[in-house]
């Protein structure tokens, strides 16, 4: 197969008419659109960033502009029987945050409304009333289902000052006042189709559009956004052939490694439905010879307001890492004060943590979605704990060789160069536990996949993590000063032989290794290898 022989990818295209022209894949979800369209109703619909949000509202724009002439061979052809042609106004709220303070947010939002509903009609004279007095005004007088409203990142303004909570409180005011008029107006709106990444009560979005439908977590849209296996599969089959054949792999083993590295997004209050994020996925494509990269905080799942909100609260303590975490369906599925925004709502509408299993009725459990976005985590934390650098500025770079290659002693020797650099002040090594979990987020961070606590039938181990050929067994231990260093090395030793961590595995280069840390010393001051 050659270069020409490939459909082209769809990246960076969030445009429906363009993608159509240009002839790129589009893995068809016209039979839901139209599901969708065809209710004189009002949606909401969250999803994290570049997962194609702009695109479904073009393909939204395309329909009721122009009926089905642009989708031709695609599910909605056969089932879309409405002739009529709608004045559509669409908004990308991403393009106006308030950088420069609360009056140039106000004018760049009334020229934005001038020039949107130019196309439809409206006329602003700026010697009489303000501009929403006159736009209401304006849609007082439009046929009843004339206008079609499409509201891309609604919550971008509001996101662009979560830090400041007068800015905030100004901009939410701003925009109630737009929606006010929208909600007055209501007999004129045929369809509205609002998304974003969080969803904010008081904006007044929610209260004043008060029949507003949240398909977020609708089980019937789980797969809205975001590729499945087998669209995947078929949309891009010649893709994953081309892919494999590069890398060596057969069609099967590459799609399991991308399963791995950018699938596990769940969108559904059943936890049944998982996608593949789309633009890690098609820059894979784009580019195999690359290997599995991270494009996740690089494609904007790193928004750097909502990272500094983050900051401060649920990433101030790294042993959260690696925890079970959970929330209730109701506060998922609910909207939130920016006073009481639930870090872990949060993370998981915008991607960082994903639905995993909903048990007891109301009980979500979260975790992170792949590989991708768990390393990428991981590399916040681990940040964190160095103060804004990253393991190579410290001397812990070369983990993952020293795992792989190196002996123990070494292992001991970057692991006190990594807990040296550590901010003390702000993230103490307190326990077993807190040790624990920083190798655990240095591992992770460098694209290992560490485990703790794995069970066999003895005990639990603290962490086992594979690098290449090798399966290391870690048992850590903690003394106050060095005095009890050799007695805590020696429990470690013990501990390790009579449970037999990791044998049940069957791992044919097994390292097992003690590492006794001191409070006192901040630092490793023990450590011995176990021989089988």
């Amino acid at each position: 197969m050659t270069e020409k022989d490939l459909k082209r990818l769809p990246l960076g295209t969030s445009d429906f008419l363009a993608l159509r022209m240009a002839n790129q894949i589009y893995v068809d979800k016209t039979e839901m659109v139209f599901t969708i369209a065809s209710e004189r109703q009002k949606y909401f619909f969250a999803r994290p960033r570049r997962f194609g949000k702009s695109l479904l509202i073009s393909t939204f724009e395309s329909l009721f502009k122009s009926g089905i002439k642009d989708f031709r061979g695609l599910a909605i052809e056969k089932l879309w029987k409405e002739k009529k042609i709608y004045q559509v106004v669409r908004f990308d709220f991403s393009e106006i945050k308030p950088l420069f303070g609360l009056d140039k947010f106000r004018k760049d939002l009334e020229d934005r409304l001038i020039d949107n509903f130019y196309p439809s009609g409206f006329r602003f004279d700026p010697s009489k009333t303000s501009v929403l007095s006159q736009l209401s005004a304006w849609m007082r007088i439009q046929p009843t289902d004339s206008l079609v409203l499409l509201i891309d990142e609604y919550d971008a303004p509001l996101t662009a000052c979560l830090d400041n909570a007068q800015l905030f409180e100004g901009v939410r005011s701003v925009l109630s006042e737009f929606y006010a008029v929208i909600k007055a107006n209501d007999r004129i709106v045929r369809f509205a189709f609002i998304t974003g990444i969080t969803k904010f009560n008081k904006t007044s979005i929610f209260s004043e559009l008060n029949n507003l439908s949240d398909l977020s977590l609708d089980v019937e849209y789980g797969s809205l956004l975001g590729y499945t296996h087998s669209e995947v599969e078929y949309y891009f089959c010649s893709y994953l052939t081309r892919a494999a054949a590069l890398l060596g792999l057969t069609s099967e083993e590459m799609l399991k490694r991308l399963t791995t590295h950018y699938d596990g997004f769940c969108f559904e209050r059943t936890a049944t439905e998982h996608v593949f994020a789309p633009w890690s996925l098609l820059k894979f494509f784009a580019s195999p010879r690359n290997g599995l990269v991270d494009y996740w905080f690089e494609s904007g799942g790193k928004p750097s307001v909502l990272v500094e909100y983050l900051k401060s609260h649920a990433l101030r303590e790294p042993e959260e890492y690696g925890r079970e975490k959970t929330i209730s369906l109701s506060a998922l599925s609910g909207s939130s004060d920016v006073e009481g925004l639930s870090d872990l709502g949060l993370l998981t509408q915008a991607g960082y943590l994903t639905i995993k299993s909903v048990k007891y009725g109301d009980t979500v459990f979260l975790d992170y979605p792949n590989l991708e976005v768990r390393r990428a985590m991981a590399q916040l934390y681990l940040e964190r704990l160095l103060s804004g650098k990253v393991a190579g500025q410290v001397g812990a770079g070369p983990i993952v060789r020293v795992l792989c290659k190196d002996s123990s002693e070494e292992v001991f020797h970057i692991l006190n160069r990594l807990f040296q650099a550590i901010d003390y002040k702000s993230y103490p090594v307190k326990d077993e536990a807190s040790v624990r979990a920083y190798v655990q987020v240095y591992f992770a961070g460098a694209g290992l996949e560490p485990k703790v606590e794995q069970h066999n039938a003895f005990g639990r181990s603290d962490l086992e993590v594979k690098a290449s050929d090798r399966y290391w067994v870690f048992e850590f231990k903690v003394c106050h000063d060095r005095d009890n260093a050799v007695e805590r090395l020696q429990e470690g030793i013990e501990q390790l032989r009579s449970r037999r961590y990791g044998e049940h595995l069957g791992e044919h280069h097994m390292r097992k290794v003690v590492l006794v840390f001191s409070l006192k010393a901040r630092q490793f001051v023990k450590w011995q290898e176990i021989e089988d």
